[in-house]
């Protein structure tokens, strides 16, 4: 397996994942809005998206966005997706994407990543945990749709 970032190139593959990404979590399928989403990701340079490859085929992904800590002064980044096809998990996919995101963000002088997923996601949540991450038991956190 090898871990790239992904560039124009590769905007159908990860929209395609992207959506798969999005139906795992409840959301109904639309192939054109994630790639209209992915490829403005891209082109406007907003988020930073790796893909693990298995020979041509990629197989995962991970987008990250900036964030700031302001208590720290210094960026963070928000680990917002991460998905592997389900024929691959279990093979070190998800641990190349997250060990590429933490790579990437110690070269960007990051003080974190932060992520979260869906407390039924134990799967993900076991990963995490084995990765490092820390369950944040001090915070909590609130949403206001717009």
């Amino acid at each position: 397996m090898e871990v790239i970032q992904a560039t124009e190139l590769h905007t159908n593959e990860v929209a395609v994942l992207f959506d798969a990404y999005r139906s795992y979590y409840d959301q109904a399928p639309d192939f054109k809005g994630a790639l209209d989403f992915i490829s403005e990701r891209i082109a406007k340079k907003d988020s930073v998206i790796f893909v693990v490859l298995n020979g041509d085929e990629i197989i995962g992904f991970t987008q990250l966005y900036p964030i700031f800590t302001s208590l720290g002064m210094k960026r963070g980044w928000l680990l917002n997706d991460l998905y592997v096809l389900e024929e691959h998990r279990g093979q070190g996919a998800g641990k190349a994407l997250l060990d590429a995101a933490a790579e990437y963000g110690k070269t960007t002088g990051a003080a974190w990543l932060m992520l979260q997923t869906y407390i039924a996601n134990t799967g993900a949540q076991s990963l995490y945990e084995k990765e490092g991450f820390k369950k944040d038991t001090n915070s909590y956190y609130y949403y206001k749709s717009l």
